[in-house]
């Protein structure tokens, strides 16, 4: 009785082995088109052509079980900021992505010492993914510019006419900065090309609602520290600036061209063609 009881328990095992090794079907060459059709009952696989023979015709159909539980997906997708991104692939996704930090390169005004910019590309972008390694996205985001002039020199704003210029620290100051900060609703209209699995450029531009911006001069005199803020200042409302980014998964490098004016004509000393390069993370 117990070599019996082995031999059946030998045969079962044998049994689902065997259930477990998938078996091929049929080995079709060189198919010209191959098409995958799921439903909710089952898989279907159809070749259409084949070398040497364009009428060859062959379809295979899988039914699932009854248990089966079968998942069927959109083509939507929606991704947040240092979101690892799915092996799902979609035709359009909504995306919140892009955080940067950039050091001004130059500018067209000599005085400015350096600038500075940071913003996040995208609140929420609308992408479209060709499936082929391309993405385009429209968007809109936050960005912020900030300009600060070299020493001895700060920005002053005449409050009656609203007109900004520059003049010299009072006697005696230490511990001296005036910067010119601008807040901005941007609008980018961005390209994406993949290159592999783990990098990829982007090339875009953005449209810039300046909402807000304001002046900041600090310096200390006999151990007084004074701060004086200018507001109401006429900063250009539009405008518009380019860019372009190489990026290995998530992190990347960017460079950005901002070539128009801070100030409206006329309110202000001329600052433009402004170019920045930073670090830009999930852009």
């Amino acid at each position: 009785m117990k070599k019996f009881s082995i031999i059946i328990a030998a045969m079962m095992a044998a049994v689902t082995m065997s259930a477990q090794t998938p078996d091929t079907v049929t080995v079709i060459e060189t198919p010209h088109q191959v098409i995958i059709t799921e439903t909710t009952t089952g898989t279907r696989v159809k070749v259409v052509g084949q070398k040497d023979n364009e009428d060859f015709s062959y379809t295979y159909t899988v039914q699932h079980a009854s248990n089966d539980t079968v998942h069927t997906t959109s083509d939507w997708e929606l991704n947040f900021p240092f979101k690892k991104s799915s092996n799902k692939e979609y035709h359009w996704s909504i995306v919140a992505s892009g955080l940067y930090f950039g050091l001004g390169l130059g500018t067209s005004y000599d005085l400015v010492n350096n600038s500075f910019n940071w913003g996040i590309l995208n609140f929420a972008s609308l992408n479209y993914n060709t499936l082929h390694g391309q993405q385009f996205s429209i968007g809109v985001g936050y960005d912020n510019k900030r300009f600060s002039l070299k020493r001895p020199n700060c920005f002053v704003m005449d409050e009656a006419t609203n007109i900004v210029g520059i003049e010299s620290y009072p006697e005696g100051t230490v511990d001296r900065s005036s910067i010119i900060s601008v807040n901005a609703i941007q609008f980018p209209l961005q390209f994406q090309q993949f290159i592999g699995k783990n990098f990829h450029f982007t090339l875009g531009g953005t449209m810039n609602w300046n909402f807000y911006a304001k002046c900041n001069t600090h310096y200390k005199v006999n151990k007084t520290h004074h701060d004086v803020s200018y507001r109401g200042i006429k900063q250009n409302k539009l405008t518009f600036d380019v860019y372009g980014a190489l990026s290995y998964n998530r992190i990347g490098i960017y460079c950005r061209y901002s070539p128009c004016n801070v100030f409206k004509k006329g309110f202000g000393p001329e600052i433009k063609n402004t170019w920045t390069l930073g670090v830009a993370i999930a852009l």
